[in-house]
């Protein structure tokens, strides 16, 4: 059976998930190829080898230009911040590596679209990390809609919503700074969205948006995990220069209207992803802070007994479940990272195309970049523009 030596850059929140994701394939799925976790790449030596113990890789290096260029790695996994994906997955792809990469993409659209070029010169297969396309109950939702059980879709409604920063003092973290992120709110939450609606629904063909940065500065970070972070009580301020609250309206090229949130400031929601599809004939609800259900409505029930149905999206029959626990045992966000993960090495494996693969994260930097021009100019954008 063919092998992939996997390197993945970066051993904090999304290395971690990774880290589980590759080592829990092997358990779970009966994969057509063998993954190895080979090495793992960080810039503080001490920390990364701590990781490569504690994550269960064989081994470590501090340079990500060493690990991409070594003979013994088939595929470079790219988890570090935003500002580092161009460089990396390039180098990668022209050193013949696979290369899986967190959203965003990249910093902008120029950068995605260099990206998708390389990687699609190389011949290489690549893949973007919208783990949310493959929680059951969306795949499911998927299902609903292309069976046509909705009917013609007229609206989606869609935000996510987290908490994490409305204290005033929380410190500068690199999700609040431009030439590190890319972008705030919209692109570190609403990508999400963005691409569940592509997914689901199709095409964008115009936005319209509004941005707002709250909070003007804060206490430059001293350490970071996660999404938590501590400073000095007399630490110097920074400027946060990305917006902390984007909404946004917008046209499908099927006709659908939609409508768009994206916040870290709405207090008691800690890591709420909404989106809700609506046709002629019924409607599709997620929330991701119940991510195994699946609510759905359809006009074809009897009169009388319409309403909103909950689907536990958990039976053998739903996606990727049957590879899990018996039926009604509940899954949870790092299985996401399983079942992508798992997509992603069948695809290598068998030579079969990936989704999403950079193309699709193309597609969510235009939208972005067309919902930050809107809300520059105060009009709409036509994304076929940019």
């Amino acid at each position: 059976m063919k092998e992939l030596n996997f390197g993945l850059v970066g051993y904090k929140f999304m290395g971690k998930a990774h880290s589980n994701a590759l080592a829990r394939l092997g358990m779970f799925f009966d994969c057509d190829a063998v993954v190895n976790k080979k090495c793992i790449c960080g810039r503080d030596e001490e920390w990364v080898a701590q990781a490569a113990a504690k994550l269960g890789w064989e081994g470590y290096e501090t340079s990500w230009e060493k690990l991409v260029s070594r003979k013994d790695i088939d595929v470079i996994d790219i988890t570090a911040p935003s500002n580092m994906h161009k460089s990396i997955a390039i180098a990668a792809a022209e050193n013949g590596k696979h290369v899986f990469c967190e959203k965003p993409l990249a910093l902008n659209l120029a950068d995605a679209r260099e990206m998708l070029e390389t990687v699609k010169r190389a011949g290489v297969k690549h893949q973007i990390g919208f783990n949310y396309r493959f929680a059951p109950a969306i795949q499911l939702a998927k299902q609903i809609i292309d069976a046509g059980k909705l009917g013609a879709i007229r609206h989606v409604r869609a935000s996510y919503l987290q908490d994490f920063i409305t204290d005033p003092e929380f410190p500068l973290v690199w999700r609040l700074q431009k030439s590190i992120c890319g972008s705030g709110s919209l692109g570190d939450l609403g990508a999400h969205f963005i691409d569940l609606s592509r997914f689901l629904v199709g095409d964008f063909k115009s936005v319209m948006g509004i941005q707002k940065t709250f909070i003007k500065s804060r206490p430059l970070v001293e350490r970071m995990e996660g999404l938590t972070a501590n400073a000095r009580a007399d630490a110097p301020r920074g400027e946060v220069d990305v917006d902390d609250g984007t909404v946004f309206i917008s046209e499908f090229e099927n006709g659908a209207l939609g409508v768009f949130e994206a916040t870290r400031f709405s207090a008691g929601h800690k890591n709420d992803l909404f989106i809700e599809v609506s046709g002629d004939r019924g409607s599709v609800r997620f929330s991701f802070e119940r991510m195994n259900e699946l609510q759905f409505y359809s006009a074809d029930d009897e009169e009388g007994l319409q309403g909103f149905r909950l689907i536990q999206a958990s039976e053998g029959g739903h996606p990727y479940m049957s590879h899990w626990w018996p039926v009604g045992h509940v899954i949870g966000y790092e299985h996401t990272f399983v079942h992508e993960m798992y997509e992603f090495v069948q695809a290598i494996a068998n030579d079969t195309p990936t989704c999403p693969d950079f193309s699709d994260g193309v597609e969510c930097s235009r939208i972005i970049e067309a919902v930050e021009l809107s809300a520059q100019r105060r009009a709409m954008v036509d994304i076929a523009a940019l």
